[in-house]
């Protein structure tokens, strides 16, 4: 005699083997049951009598076959009810069963029950998910009625089950665990601290801040390696299952399904706004200031990757385990969910593209671009059927118009370049902060070099100087447009000095800030050696032009030409190296004076410059003090004209091009 089930599970294995034979007549069906039952817990293992083996005693029905009797049973069965069995035993009991089940679900749905909840306690859950099952496919208004009452029932606890299962959604758990944990990289701006952008007619570049703070969420480690996050816990996942396998069954998929899609999309469109993706129209976005806008932006790139590659591959795993009897509704259920947290995202990037157009938002455009080109393809993937092909169209539209708006935004900034009409000039020949803008603009847009090749390809402007650009890409040939506006802006510029010198100091400084942020850059690839060759030649000319317009006067000063041919101590001559010396000092000095507030920006440049000077004053200077320091040697004011001895000069050269204020 098999041992007696543990207290409170009779009912249940009354009902289970009532279930089972009056199903005996219908193969389809009783593998049906079986299979909602078998999702319960370990309990129905302990019912060795639940399923008879083939020829094995009835134990229900209390008889034992004759051996040979077994193959007539079991033609019996196949046969269906009244071949061979006691048939109203059989009716008797399966009312039994039902009256059992019916009982105990409008049991439930008394004032008695109170607010209390079926699936608190995994014991009234599974005895109310088998009597549901039992009703299934019975007659009758009461049938009916239970029926609908207790999937009403177990739609509702589905709803608080799915709401109640929810992980939490704090933003550090969204941003730090998905954007930390899963590695989900973002598009790394350089920050705008690194440079300077004080040129009035060019709006600041954004500017990154942290990352998302670090935090801890619910996390699994599933088996490819990756890191998943459980947005509803395992357990309930599987209590979910089991009721839309009894609501499925029952043909309540329609229910089960809306109920699903309203949860889910409310939760996911929680965690967009979450990880600072608002709702917003185009309207709205074009209104918004700049520096709201960016960081707007900023969050949709990083929230994008979170979504695609974190949420909706969960929620796409965990719909299929929850409703995996249904390929259909796992279909339906995850695309309701899902579809309200993709269009959010897939029009805020449409109104960004669409939007105006500045300089300061091409690097965030094109950080949208590069992450959706690159997560396009996945977000595809997690739909199928006309859901699959609308995300498709849609996202490769605002592919299309994001690429147009990074095209038209730096042709914009060529333009720009161009029109940069400041007319201030720089203290002490600086780098202008044009260049320094540009430059850092220029050099950003290299980091983009894989899309912007495709992107800028076939659009190239030509140049009147073609020689720097045979067999560029279409970044480089772009960049070089930049480069070479950027250089005629500068020469213009340099008019607003009055001195030549300064000219020459001014435009040296800003082309040596060219080469050096082509040379410590991918740009040296994109523009070759040949091009930084010739801008360094150009450096030296006017390195050249520097001396030429501001040591040519002195050194006048100290040639023999013109001075009387007398020997001795000539008043003549000595009259004349009078007005020499004081001609020298009186120009050395106006150079010292204007010059040693100059700055010449890169410490290598700057000591060659004094060498230069020093090669060709200290000789002239230190040969003519030479011949002709005794001529006026022992006279009244001889320190008044040989003011300064050779060395005095050649310390007093190192105090050039170091940005010491002038005194007033």
């Amino acid at each position: 005699m098999a041992a007696a089930p543990p207290d409170g599970q009779e009912k249940v294995i009354a009902a289970a083997q009532q279930i089972v034979k009056s199903l005996a007549n219908s193969k389809n069906a009783a593998d049906d049951m079986i299979r909602i039952l078998s999702g319960f817990d370990n309990r129905f293992s302990l019912m060795s009598d639940l399923f008879p083996a083939a020829g094995a005693p009835d134990a229900a029905a209390g008889s034992e076959l004759p051996e040979g009797d077994e193959e007539e049973v079991e033609y019996g069965r196949e046969r269906g009810p009244g071949y061979g069995g006691d048939d109203d035993d059989l009716e008797d009991e399966r009312d039994a069963a039902v009256e059992d089940a019916l009982r105990l679900i409008e049991q439930w749905d008394s004032p008695a029950a109170g607010d209390r909840l079926v699936f608190e306690s995994p014991e009234d859950a599974e005895e109310y998910l088998a009597a549901a099952a039992c009703l299934m496919g019975e007659a009758g208004p009461r049938v009916e009625a239970a029926l609908q009452v207790a999937m009403a029932r177990l739609e509702e606890e589905f709803r608080q089950l799915l709401i109640r299962g929810t992980a939490s959604l704090a933003a550090d758990d969204l941003h730090a665990s998905l954007l930390r944990r899963l590695s989900l990289t973002v598009p790394t701006f350089h920050s705008a601290s690194s440079v300077d952008l004080e040129c009035p007619s060019f709006a600041s570049q954004p500017d990154e801040g942290d990352e998302a703070a670090s935090a801890a969420g619910r996390w699994s480690s599933v088996s490819d390696g990756e890191i998943s996050p459980y947005l509803i816990s395992p357990d309930t996942v599987s209590t979910l299952k089991d009721i839309a396998d009894v609501m499925l069954r029952a043909g309540y998929g329609p229910e089960l399904c809306q109920v699903y899609s309203e949860v889910r999309r409310d939760t996911l469109m929680e965690c967009l706004a979450v990880l600072g993706v608002d709702k917003m129209s185009l309207e709205e976005v074009q209104r918004v200031e700049w520096g709201v806008l960016d960081g707007k932006m900023k969050k949709w790139i990083q929230a994008l990757r979170v979504v695609v590659q974190g949420l909706l591959a969960e929620e796409r795993r965990i719909c299929g385990q929850i409703l995996a009897a249904d390929a259909d509704a796992e279909e339906e259920c995850f695309t309701e969910a899902a579809k309200g947290c993709v269009l959010q995202l897939l029009n805020f990037g449409d109104a960004i593209a669409i939007g105006k157009r500045s300089s300061e938002k091409l690097f965030r455009i094109l950080g949208m671009y590069e992450a959706l080109a690159e997560l396009l393809p996945e977000l595809e993937a997690l739909f199928s059927g006309d859901a699959r092909d609308f995300i498709k169209e849609e996202g490769e539209g605002i592919l299309v118009r994001l690429g147009d708006a990074v095209r038209g935004t730096v042709a914009e900034f060529a333009n720009a370049i161009r029109g940069e009409t400041s007319r201030r000039s720089l203290p002490g020949g600086e780098i202008h902060p044009l260049t320094r803008y540009v430059m850092n603009y220029v050099r950003l847009l290299a980091d983009y070099s894989r899309w912007l090749n495709h992107l800028l390809d076939g659009c190239e402007t030509e140049l009147e100087n073609g020689g720097d650009n045979a067999d560029m890409t279409p970044l480089g040939h772009c960049l070089l447009i930049l480069i070479t506006h950027l250089l005629d802006k500068i020469e213009d510029k340099a008019k607003l000095y009055d001195d030549e010198a300064l000219q020459n100091i001014f435009l040296m400084n800003n082309l040596w800030y060219v080469v050096q942020k082509i040379k410590d850059s991918e740009l040296k690839t994109l523009l070759g050696d040949n091009w930084i060759r010739k801008r360094r030649g150009q450096i030296r000319r006017y390195s050249t032009g520097y001396l030429r317009s501001s040591w040519t006067r002195v050194l006048a000063c100290l040639r023999d030409d013109g001075l009387p041919h007398a020997t001795g101590s000539s008043s003549a001559l000595k009259a004349a190296l009078k007005e020499r010396f004081k001609s020298f000092n009186l120009a050395y000095e106006e150079l010292y004076r204007t010059q040693t507030a100059w700055r010449v920006v890169d410490p290598q440049l700057r000591e060659e410059l004094k060498i230069s000077i020093s090669e060709k004053v200290l000789p002239a200077y230190r040969s003519f003090v030479g011949r002709f320091r005794g001529q006026l040697e022992g006279g009244r004011n001889f320190a008044k004209y040989i003011k300064y001895n050779p060395e005095d000069v050649e310390n007093q050269v190192s105090d050039f091009f170091e940005g010491k204020k002038l005194n007033a």
